[in-house]
């Protein structure tokens, strides 16, 4: 059914998933083109990037209609929804919740009325003043009880814009950028106009695509890939972009201060997606080669953790010299393990995605390589099954430095206490997890291995120094905003 503000409404609500990977955004325009089904495709490719809600804005150049549910992309569209969507311009978002919990009121684009036109948004960051932001929505429009429904920074950033007296949506975001503190890479429209941004430290990914009839803005290269699109560049750090029928516009709303996020080049981009000039595999198999170099293993056979322990594995075994295969086979369609919303799920949840084949790990020496460990869940159970199926040693490889920090950029690994590296030292993980040995890539062969200067880096996970401004007090997480909003009423 269609709601009063121009929603298709397809409600259908999902149970609360937990926390955060990071989202992914798509945005085209593109004349003459089905855009709804060219941004379910980008959505597709971005899957990985948030399995929790899938949505997609487009508009006819009179309205804007959105269509957004939970569960996956494929899931939430079918041809008949993706018919009713059409126009010349949209974007789209699958989402994983850093603010606001996990319900279909919070899927994303948003959509706002403007005393120009209207406005979609969606966003792939985290801020962190959204405290401060919220109290500027609630004296923008003179009302103490303004912020009621207003449960995310997603939200608060398409208010914002919607509130301006400016002359345009795009004069209007020009003036509400520089207000926002955070991570934020945005897609967002009026009725004419596709517009992008990112945030002045680039922390995460956004790319410049070009149709032959239009344009497209997404998370990652591969999205582009997927609908056929040349990759043109990435939108700059500070970067304000607008496409319309006249080409694209961009200007500089923020001096860069680039401070990509490290974790992108070790788990959270897809293999196939290039960033700052170099692929992600390839990145991959040299931190995996790195850190053979730095904790090698006396073994017979080196096996990844699929699907993200792949490409560090194979580095891992060239450099080493040990054969490499496949001692374990996922189930490809059950999701990411540390985005579970419990423990006792996230441990059930193993077995669901993972298998040992006994008949290539019986009897071996093995080195596993993983991406990382958070809280020592995935990497405990890994290590039970191999034993079960007869390795006779498991040296365990993590392809990045202890994660001992919470991110407050766009990943909601888990609290401080949860993660395991933060409380104990390396011999103590190793003990908890049940290795014969346990072995981490240096912080300084990780960045080496990227390419990247480590000043345009961000690794406040791995060092706890955080390079954008945080509040002191972060104690009330993701849901802090319908925290206030209880409290409110």
């Amino acid at each position: 059914m269609r709601r009063p503000d121009g929603l298709l409404n397809h409600n259908l609500l999902g149970e609360d998933k937990g926390p955060q990977d990071a989202c992914g955004v798509f945005g085209v325009w593109a004349p003459g083109e089905e855009v709804a089904k060219l941004s379910f495709y980008g959505l597709y490719a971005l899957q990985h990037r948030g399995t929790e809600s899938a949505g997609i804005a487009t508009s006819d150049g009179e309205r804007i209609l959105i269509f957004k549910d939970m569960g996956l992309v494929s899931q939430v569209f079918t041809e008949g929804d993706l018919a009713t969507l059409k126009g010349n311009l949209a974007i789209g978002h699958c989402r994983y919740s850093t603010t606001g919990s996990s319900t279909w009121v919070n899927a994303q684009p948003t959509l706002r009325p403007t005393k120009y036109g209207t406005v979609a948004l969606a966003h792939n960051g985290n801020l962190t003043n959204t405290g401060d932001l919220a109290e500027l929505v609630q004296k923008l429009e003179s009302s103490s009880t303004s912020m009621s429904g207003i449960t995310t920074d997603t939200e608060i950033m398409t208010a914002l814009i919607a509130l301006q007296d400016e002359k345009n949506v795009e004069a209007s975001a020009l003036a509400v950028l520089p207000q926002l503190e955070g991570a934020f890479s945005l897609v967002f429209m009026d009725e004419h106009t596709l517009y992008a941004a990112r945030d002045r430290h680039g922390v995460r990914p956004l790319v410049l695509g070009k149709l032959e009839t239009g344009w497209v803005v997404a998370s990652e290269s591969a999205a582009l890939d997927i609908v056929g699109a040349a990759f043109v560049r990435e939108i700059e750090p500070g970067e304000f972009i607008a496409i319309d029928k006249n080409g694209v516009r961009s200007q500089r709303w923020a001096e860069a201060q680039p401070k990509g996020c490290l974790f992108e080049y070790v788990y959270l981009a897809r293999p196939d997606t290039t960033i700052a000039g170099s692929g992600i595999h390839k990145t991959r198999v040299a931190i995996g080669a790195q850190l053979a170099k730095e904790a090698p293993a006396e073994a017979d056979l080196v096996i990844p953790v699929p699907e993200s322990g792949t490409p560090a594995a194979i580095g891992y075994a060239k450099e080493s010299g040990i054969p490499f295969g496949l001692g374990l086979v996922k189930n490809s369609y059950v999701g990411r393990t540390f985005i579970q919303p419990s423990q006792t799920i996230r441990q059930l949840g193993i077995r669901l995605k993972l298998n040992p084949l006994r008949e290539i790990i019986e009897g071996k020496r093995i080195v596993v390589v993983d991406d990382s460990i958070v809280r020592g869940n995935t990497q405990r159970a890994i290590v039970r099954m191999l034993r079960e199926a007869g390795a006779r040693e498991i040296h365990v490889r993590i392809s990045s430095p202890p994660v001992k920090w919470p991110c407050y950029y766009g990943i909601d690994f888990a609290t401080k206490a949860e993660l395991i590296a933060n409380g104990l030292e390396v011999e103590e993980i190793r003990r908890s997890i049940g290795a014969d040995s346990l072995g981490y890539v240096s912080l300084d062969g990780l960045i080496s291995a990227t390419q990247v200067a480590s000043d345009r880096l961000c690794s406040a996970c791995f060092t706890g120094q955080y390079p954008i401004r945080i509040p002191e007090d972060m104690s009330e997480g993701k849901l802090r905003l319908e925290i206030t909003e209880v409290q409110g009423h």
